[in-house]
């Protein structure tokens, strides 16, 4: 039954987006004919990530080749031709509005020979040529698990890489596009991490799409197999009457529960309640310390 545009929970709710940080990097992100994960996924925490310095810059155009079933952002078969200047645009605005901490992420750009993975990387590079000390995070693509393409974002520089599981293995083929796999996933972390041990890797569940507890579990231990290092998990909210419906939604005790549970794991750091997705609260003070440190050891 879908029950997305019925009455939400008190917990869901959140405020509309306000605040002189945020109306700065909404203006910028226009001016430059940028676009931001935040805006296209209609992230619930948009004020609060923009307001702390953190914003999600995706790259590569606003339309992706693959139709993920959870996702509003368009989709086609052929995606925008790359915008060569992007990569120093992205850079110009990380400079400008002082952020400390960058994620960026990108549409599927499967009619692109390398999956946009040189693009990715060189936006990276342009960002620390600026300013080494800042922190990048890079939301990948799985690039068909192509190794020529991981092999140019493990050298880009990003401290931080994350490709998101998004729901449990018995669900993939159902919300994520065909050409995806929860396979192909766990692959390509896995070759990231062996390849280079200290790179933080990262994923993301979303709950509520009509998943078990011991298949959210089996998840969680799928992904610390391959090293995975940082996990989020969140509610699922359909975007628009397009995307699949929510099956439940998550009381905020219970993703307390999961949080014990994965931290338990031995995930260096969970962040999980109903509002939280893969980008929530990238640049907390702990991740920061903990790059830090492992770059200065």
């Amino acid at each position: 039954m879908n029950i997305s545009f019925a009455r939400k929970p008190d917990w869901i709710k959140v405020r509309l987006p306000a605040g002189k940080t945020y109306t700065a990097l909404k203006n910028r992100v226009e001016s430059l004919n940028l676009n931001t994960v935040c805006q296209e996924a209609r992230c619930p925490n948009i004020e609060e990530c923009w307001n702390s310095g953190t914003a999600t810059l995706m790259l590569m155009g606003d339309t992706c080749t693959r139709g993920c079933r959870f996702c509003s952002v368009k989709t086609a078969r052929i995606g925008n031709p790359l915008d060569p200047d992007e990569p120093k645009k992205v850079a110009d605005t990380v400079e400008a509005l002082n952020l400390k901490y960058v994620v960026l992420t990108s549409v599927d750009r499967d009619d692109l020979e390398d999956g946009g993975a040189s693009h990715f990387a060189a936006t990276v590079c342009e960002i620390k040529k600026r300013n080494p000390s800042i922190l990048c995070e890079t939301l990948i693509p799985d690039f068909k698990g192509n190794l020529a393409a991981l092999d140019t974002m493990l050298a880009s520089g990003a401290e931080v890489i994350s490709q998101n599981q998004e729901t449990v293995r018995r669900l993939t083929q159902k919300v994520r596009d065909g050409k995806c796999s929860y396979e192909t996933t766990l692959f390509v972390l896995d070759y990231l991490k062996s390849k280079k041990p200290t790179l933080f890797t990262k994923s993301s569940l979303m709950l509520g799409l009509g998943e078990t507890d011991p298949e959210v579990l089996e998840c969680m231990d799928d992904l610390r197999s391959v090293g995975v290092d940082i996990l989020t998990l969140g509610q699922y909210l359909q975007p628009t009457k397009k995307q699949l419906p929510v099956e439940s939604f998550v009381h905020p005790t219970r993703f307390q529960e999961l949080e014990s549970m994965a931290r338990s794991k031995g995930f260096l750091y969970v962040a999980s309640g109903p509002l939280v997705r893969s980008s929530y609260k990238a640049g907390e003070l702990f991740i920061r310390n903990i790059l830090k440190e492992r770059m200065w050891a």
